[in-house]
């Protein structure tokens, strides 16, 4: 990349984060933050300007600071620069859209969520090979070292304290103490060239095998699920945190959504739990289904339910009185009860007749 142009690693870290800018719309609050985020800074109208944006930035740098500091330093080219803000900006709106958060590409032209559900929102796995390869060809100064020293304590810190299962924790820590030793015994320049292509290719057969395993998981949770008797009308198959082989599954019917598991492994494939449906809309027994779609109504008219049910992919609703009122607590199939997730599981409001 330096030899296309300066600036080339700067670009393309500042590309692949330009589309969080839109992590400042927790200034007004988490449920505006969650009806905004993955939406126009994501979409194909930004795919369209931020690499303008990001190369301009780099330039207006690279003629105002750095040159100045350096009188005889190469001036950065705006092609290359542009090129790589493409593919910076493009990487990551795609990967987001892996995973079961959700992605609207349309904005402003359509509000439309889409789901890949192909990879865990934290992906160990894609951390140690590309973080790998870029550790192994990287400088080897003290400066960079540090950086390096800093980065795989702040990523070990994620993982080890995540929800993963003790022996992704082995693995990663196993991981790191391996390409510590391939660091200290580096071949040659040419090898170096070399591992990066190897890496971005492992990653792309890891995702494309990601993505049609999800694809054929559903196929079987749903003919699962028909063969019980259950009236599908979509199926939902999530990754667990860093375990390929092993998706958790909802199964939304007419009355609810049914929870499940698939595994790759075992002899079990498909196990559905119809007895734990959680249903759309529940409250005490003896208030008509007719009173609580009213007060579930009436809930939704609360700016806070509204933007919540943006975002939400698999809403339910579950009422219970209070005096003269009542609490409704809005809920997503896809978080709820998961840790970590604060108010993307549910929100809680209440509701005075």
């Amino acid at each position: 990349m330096a030899r296309a142009t300066p600036l080339a690693t700067a670009t393309l870290i500042l590309a692949a984060n330009a589309p969080d800018i839109d992590v400042f719309s927790y200034v007004r609050g988490e449920y505006f933050a969650l009806a905004f985020r993955r939406g126009i800074t994501h979409g194909w109208p930004a795919l369209l300007i931020l690499p303008f944006v990001v190369t301009g930035l780099m330039l207006f740098y690279d003629r105002v600071v750095r040159r100045r500091r350096n009188a005889e330093a190469i001036p950065a080219r705006a092609g290359p620069l542009l090129a790589l803000s493409m593919l910076g900006v493009l990487t990551h709106p795609a990967l987001d859209w892996m995973n079961t958060y959700g992605m609207r590409w349309g904005l402003p032209f359509s509000d439309a969520w889409t789901y890949g559900d192909a990879l865990f929102i934290i992906d160990p796995w894609i951390w140690l090979v590309l973080g790998g390869a870029v550790f192994l060809v990287s400088s080897r100064s003290a400066g960079g070292i540090a950086v390096w020293t800093l980065l795989s304590a702040l990523a070990s810190l994620v993982v080890l304290t995540f929800e993963f299962g003790a022996a992704t924790k082995w693995i990663w820590a196993g991981g790191l103490v391996v390409i510590a030793a391939l660091r200290l015994r580096r071949g040659s320049s040419s090898a170096d060239r070399r591992l990066p292509i190897a890496s971005l290719a492992i990653v792309a057969v890891y995702i494309s095998t990601m993505v049609s395993a999800d694809l054929v998981a559903r196929s079987q949770v749903r003919s699962s699920a028909e063969s019980m008797g259950l009236r599908v009308q979509e199926v939902m198959v999530a990754p667990s945190p860093a375990n390929p082989f092993r998706t958790e599954v909802e199964v939304i019917t007419d009355e609810g959504f049914v929870p499940g598991v698939h595994h790759w492994i075992g002899s079990t494939r498909v196990e559905l739990h119809p007895e734990h449906i959680v249903p759309l809309l529940e409250g005490p027994v003896g208030v008509p289904v007719a009173e609580l779609e009213r007060i579930a109504a009436l809930a939704q008219l609360e700016p806070e339910v509204a933007r919540y049910l943006v975002w939400s992919r698999y809403p339910y609703v579950w009422i219970e009185p209070e005096g003269t009122g009542w609490w409704v607590q809005v809920s997503d199939a896809r978080y709820d009860g998961r840790s970590g997730t604060d108010g993307m599981s549910a929100l809680r409001v209440r509701i005075r007749d």
